[in-house]
């Protein structure tokens, strides 16, 4: 029987707003995260929580793994790493080769979108990978908030 376990990373009640003039880089950095901040909000119609130390998370869904490993995420979210950011984005969703294929310059991991800067992005293309984002999650996870 697989052992149960669970994500050590968890929701908390720091400061967004301390976290991103903690980490940003500069003014234009953290315009930036004004920006995916506003993306986010519109997609999941949540507030902004921190989800562990660096995550800026929105809304939330509980998930378990065939292993047992179980935990809640957030259903959108964004973090600054470095000159970077990272925007969390659901692994393979429907369409979203295409959709990052008009992106603009970036990077991307399994499910972490890396972005140097928005000004050369298409923002509607970012908007809509994280709306393609928060409809794979709760359609792979069901409700959330």
């Amino acid at each position: 029987m697989a052992e149960k376990k669970t994500n050590k990373t968890k929701f908390t009640g720091a400061s967004v707003e301390e976290y991103l003039h903690s980490r940003a880089t500069g003014p234009e950095q953290l315009a930036d995260c004004r920006t995916i901040e506003a993306l986010c909000r519109r997609v999941t119609n949540q507030p902004p929580r921190m989800f562990g130390p660096s995550i800026v998370g929105y809304g939330r869904y509980s998930y378990r793994y065939e292993t047992g490993h179980s935990g809640e995420a957030p259903v959108a979210g964004f973090a600054i790493r470095g000159r970077e950011l990272v925007v969390y984005v659901a692994p393979e969703a429907p369409g979203q080769a295409e959709l990052l294929a008009r992106l603009g310059p970036h990077k991307m991991g399994k499910s972490c979108l890396y972005l140097r800067r928005l000004s050369e992005v298409d923002l509607k293309v970012l908007e809509e990978i994280l709306a393609t984002s928060v409809a794979e999650t709760r359609r792979r996870y069901g409700a959330t908030t």
